[in-house]
């Protein structure tokens, strides 16, 4: 779990990011989380667009993905959504301390 601190300084370094993935109309498939285990085990950091045509709210989204792949939802803007989780053999991102 972040804390507040972490999480500005996590939601500074999304700032720069591109979308790595998209969810559209399928929604939360098992292939996608799949998809988004593998990416956070790789990058930490990953931010996600959501398209027009899903029906879920971006918090709604970032909720359920955080609670199934054990990450910490950072922030939402619109229709993007930040997700962070450290890699679980040497983390890439150093947090500032508490």
């Amino acid at each position: 779990m972040i804390n507040g601190k972490q999480r500005s300084y996590l939601k500074k370094m999304a700032n720069k990011l591109n979308p790595l993935l998209q969810i559209g109309k399928d929604g939360l498939s098992d292939n996608f989380i799949e998809q988004l285990d593998k990416t956070l085990e790789d990058h930490e950091l990953v931010k996600i667009n959501i398209l027009n045509n899903n029906y879920m709210t971006p918090k709604e989204v970032a909720n359920e993905l955080a609670e199934k792949l054990n990450a910490d939802f950072v922030q939402a803007i619109g229709k993007k959504l930040v997700l962070y989780r450290p890699n679980s053999e040497e983390a890439v991102i150093k947090l500032p301390r508490a």
